[in-house]
């Protein structure tokens, strides 16, 4: 087990109480089960964890426990295939990977499954929308933070910050000049011995929409926070109301719930995956500007149709101020965001009032 598996897992479990509370915020009766034209629907839940190292719960309404069951193993089986696929730790028989494209690098071209070859294409198209801002070829400066991250958590005494000048040299091989992808060929080649890809921003979400699309309309999953709404609820044509977590709370604290029938929420911040030196707390994700984890603000979750750019726009969004991220929220009709401030002020983009669950 790698050392950032083991701190996922860590964290998932401390982080599973809020996504079952969050998935389940809505009220039901005692029973579990609610009317639907006149047939008895029973809620049903299911949680693993296994894949992209995070707790994945998948909440539903059926007939029967083995219809939902049957339902859970479809998306599950479909779910462990972009895993593998989009895995940069290991290796799979069989199985041309993400990790495989790393270990090729400087190298020749590797072919890959078309999945594979459709991520990158979209981690390009998103990577140019958001001015760099979210970039899958930032693994080489990424890496380095890792490897301090990992440290300081097993060694919380001895943390340390990376070194700038090893960032900027890292920074150096980062370009996405140096990702060759041939969609005819279904090749993909990073040209650079040093570069490397890291799809962590980005993959999540994009898996979690290209399976959903998939499944049966009414379902409720949850990746890792990712949260994703295939339809209404079944049982009466209800939204779903899920919980956004308060970053100074604990994991079943919430600062407000919406309601989405249909889409996603993705929320990134700076309260999950974290180390802590002199007192101050890193968190996972890195500004490509500044080569450090930003913090202009706690958190930032994003609701849109689609679970991917969803990843990806509150990735960019939290490394941007808020004037700069209203403008790139505006090229993504229909997308709103809730912005957390380090002093605790929610601000929220124009329409993302319209989707607020009052009791």
């Amino acid at each position: 087990m790698s050392h950032r598996r083991g701190s996922l897992k860590r964290a998932a479990a401390l982080l599973i109480a809020a996504l079952l509370l969050a998935l389940t915020g809505c009220s039901v009766p005692e029973d579990g089960t609610e009317p639907s034209d006149g047939a008895e629907l029973t809620r049903y839940q299911a949680s693993f964890l296994e894949l992209f190292d995070t707790v994945t719960t998948v909440l539903g309404y059926s007939s029967s426990e083995e219809e939902f069951e049957a339902e859970v193993q479809t998306f599950k089986d479909e779910l462990r295939t972009y895993h593998e696929l989009y895995d940069i730790y290991n290796d799979y028989e069989g199985v041309n990977n993400i990790k495989t494209i790393n270990d090729n690098a400087g190298g020749d071209p590797v072919e890959v499954d078309q999945k594979i070859i459709d991520l990158l294409l979209f981690c390009r198209d998103m990577y140019e929308k958001t001015g760099g801002k979210t970039n899958v070829m930032l693994g080489s400066v990424l890496s380095v933070w890792h490897d301090a991250r990992e440290y300081g958590i097993d060694n919380p005494e001895e943390a340390y910050l990376p070194d700038m000048a090893e960032l900027e040299s890292a920074m150096e091989h980062t370009g996405f000049d140096r990702l060759v992808i041939d969609d005819e060929a279904n090749t993909v080649q990073i040209t650079d011995s040093e570069a490397s890809l890291d799809v962590g921003a980005v993959a999540k979400g994009y898996a979690v929409q290209r399976v959903c699309e998939t499944l049966p309309e009414g379902l409720l999953v949850s990746v890792g926070g990712n949260v994703c709404a295939t339809g209404p609820k079944p049982s009466d044509g209800s939204a779903w109301v899920i919980g956004v977590q308060d970053p100074d709370g604990t994991a079943s604290e919430y600062l407000l719930r919406v309601n989405i029938s249909e889409g996603s929420l993705v929320s990134s911040g700076d309260y999950q995956r974290y180390y802590t030196v002199d007192g101050v707390r890193y968190c996972h994700i890195i500004d490509p500007a500044t080569l450090t984890p930003p913090t202009l603000w706690r958190a930032v979750s994003v609701i849109y149709s689609d679970s991917g750019a969803a990843d990806a726009l509150s990735t960019a969004l939290f490394c941007m101020d808020r004037e700069s991220g209203t403008e790139l929220l505006a090229e993504f009709p229909g997308a709103e965001a809730l912005w957390i401030a380090p002093d605790g002020e929610l601000i929220m983009s124009e329409g993302f009032g319209e989707y607020l669950y009052e009791e």
